[in-house]
């Protein structure tokens, strides 16, 4: 086995001159029968590490993936490739499983996609056991650790696949994992001195912003008018809150879907192939919603709600923009997520450690959301990589935010705090700071209060995010024990005294808008009929071959066609993205198109 081999399927196959980054050093590593780990961004290739090297080896290659979806759509994809690959999983009937396992047995199958469930049913070991298998490969690996943020029991079993497996080289490929999930990885799969290949974490194409939840639609709608007709995402916390918000924008005019688990699971599978294969679909969903979406044009991810973690922010973000074309990462949030955040994790039935593990990971992305210098350097800080600290591509960046010195501002809040006896959440303090004649206030006699009125002169807004920023200078703690209370910390006696400063971060900006060019999508008004055209061929051909328009060919792979507009299927053959399978299923067909428009400039 060597390079040059994986090299020429890569270019006949897929259709790509060369390989990216880590990967033929990864793919190097797995034809030579070495352990690996994986770590590669969203959209960075992680599939051809293992897919390549499963075709080159001996055997068919198991990868092992946690949802349906995801199996599917990769799957599919192959075939359209010519790649002999299959799924085994609840969806298909008996019948069709047992056409699968008899293509297995007959050693048809190069790539064979399972779940970790079916996997480790001691039939499925045995028969997987009684063939060749060129290699196996854990996607999503960082679900087998208790550490990672996206923990599931399933994967804990996969520490018997050396046992059963010990000649197959044994790959985990994830997007996300700290060094501890990383080395939990590592240990819960017995991989053998595996080789780590860390490509890095920055997505240059995501444009990060971050913004104080002020009106959640009303920021929401306002953003959606500067993506008209395109793909995204809208993630909020509760399964209640995805289908308001999807109606809401439905009413609106916006072509949105509503995704969650408790959503028949009939209707997620619609929902889910509409925004697949329709170009401008808004998907509402919780977090149930992305982990199998393998969709390249994913041009936004918008969150009404503050994630778990810094991990999961990364992660769900990184479903935009897999094309490396431009995306936004925008965010709305409010101190009351914390709290809510903190009561999901007070009543859940993990252990203590796990909790306060949970809270570390939840107060590091809040401190992300206060940061006053490059956002994607504080992003990649956390991932332990270095950074520039100016990326241009971020809120900060395009619009530093303005501080002040506000010491006397901050010794008022805490002094509520301390004079209400550190048992009310922040909006109670600033009820009392503004002077408010409230039931509560009453109640409690704190209009008796020295501090009641004090801050009567600013808003309701300017005193929240005084709060939030105390929290995260770590002057004032909530106790999430009794729903949100503030609590005076050891640092806050040295500002009451006024041995410290305090320095305030005025409100977050709204978020500078993409500089609209002459062109829309990079393309020119001279190219947007061959363009438009390109497209409604894939489309028909998709809807023909009852596949998702990517599936055919990327928008990157069109782009490419309109602006060389080959003239011959040799020519055709150059174009990035057009393998032997595709060029022999679809290469005359786009020709046919581009012939059209051969006299234009």
């Amino acid at each position: 086995m060597n390079s040059e081999a994986a090299l020429a399927l890569l270019q006949n196959t897929y259709g790509y001159d060369a390989f990216r980054g880590q990967q033929s050093l990864a793919i190097e590593s797995a034809l030579n029968g070495h352990d690996s780990l994986i770590l590669m961004p969203t959209g960075g290739g992680k599939s051809l590490c293992y897919q390549i090297p499963a075709q080159l080896r001996e055997g068919t290659g198991i990868v092992i993936s946690p949802l349906i979806a995801l199996m599917q759509d990769q799957v599919t994809a192959l075939r359209e490739l010519g790649v002999s690959a299959a799924y085994l999983n609840s969806s298909q009937t008996l019948d069709e499983q047992k056409a699968i396992t008899r293509q297995f047995a007959a050693g048809e199958l190069q790539m064979l996609y399972i779940a970790p469930e079916r996997l480790l049913k001691p039939k499925t070991l045995a028969y997987l056991s009684s063939q060749p298998i060129s290699l196996i490969a854990v996607d999503e690996a960082h679900c087998v650790s208790q550490w990672g943020h996206d923990f599931r029991q399933d994967y804990l079993g996969l520490s018997v696949l050396k046992e059963h497996f010990p000649q197959a080289p044994l790959m985990a490929l994830t997007a996300t994992a700290d060094q501890r999930t990383q080395q939990e990885i590592e240990q819960r799969l017995n991989l053998q001195s595996p080789v780590r290949f860390n490509a890095s974490f920055d997505r240059p194409n995501i444009r990060y912003h971050v913004s104080v939840r002020q009106d959640a639609r009303k920021q929401l709608i306002k953003f959606l008018a500067q993506h008209k007709n395109e793909a995204g995402i809208v993630y909020c916390l509760s399964r209640k809150k995805v289908e308001s918000t999807a109606e809401w924008l439905v009413s609106r005019g916006v072509n949105a879907l509503p995704y969650h688990a408790g959503l028949p699971a009939s209707l997620r599978e619609t929902h889910q192939q509409r925004f697949l294969r329709e170009d401008d679909v808004v998907m509402v969903a919780t977090i149930a919603f992305g982990m199998g979406i393998d969709k390249p044009d994913v041009r936004f991810v918008f969150h009404m709600d503050l994630p778990k973690s810094l991990e999961a922010y990364y992660q769900e973000t990184g479903r935009a923009g897999r094309d490396g074309a431009a995306s936004e990462a925008h965010m709305v949030y409010g101190l009351q997520d914390v709290v809510r955040l903190n009561q999901m994790l007070t009543e859940s039935p993990m252990s203590e450690q796990q909790k306060q593990v949970e809270r570390h990971k939840l107060n590091a992305l809040l401190g992300w959301c206060e940061i006053t210098h490059c956002r994607r350097q504080g992003l990649l800080n956390y991932f332990e990589e270095e950074a520039p600290t100016f990326c241009g591509n971020c809120d900060i960046c395009l619009s530093p935010p303005k501080t002040r010195e506000a010491t006397t501002e901050a010794q008022m809040f805490l002094s509520a705090v301390y004079r209400t006896g550190q048992r009310f959440g922040t909006a109670h303090i600033v009820d009392v700071l503004r002077g408010l004649d409230t039931e509560k206030v009453k109640q409690h006699g704190h209009e008796q209060l020295s501090t009641y009125g004090i801050g009567k002169h600013l808003s309701a807004a300017h005193w929240q995010s005084i709060a939030r920023q105390l929290i995260v200078q770590g002057y004032l703690s909530n106790d999430f024990e009794r729903f949100g209370a503030l609590t005076l910390t050891e640092n806050s006696r040295a500002l009451l005294r006024s041995e410290k400063t305090f320095h305030y971060r005025e409100q977050l900006a709204e978020p500078q808008q993409r500089k609209k060019s002459t062109s829309r999508n990079g393309v020119s008004e001279a190219d947007r009929a061959l363009w438009d055209a390109l497209r409604d061929c894939r489309k028909q051909l998709a809807n023909e071959h009852d596949l998702a328009p990517y599936m055919i060919f990327h928008d990157a792979t069109l782009m490419q066609m309109m602006e060389e507009r080959p003239r011959d299927i040799r020519a055709m053959g150059f174009i990035h993205g057009v393998g032997a399978s595709k060029l022999d299923k679809y290469g005359e067909t786009f020709l046919e198109v581009i012939a059209k428009f051969a006299d234009q400039p």
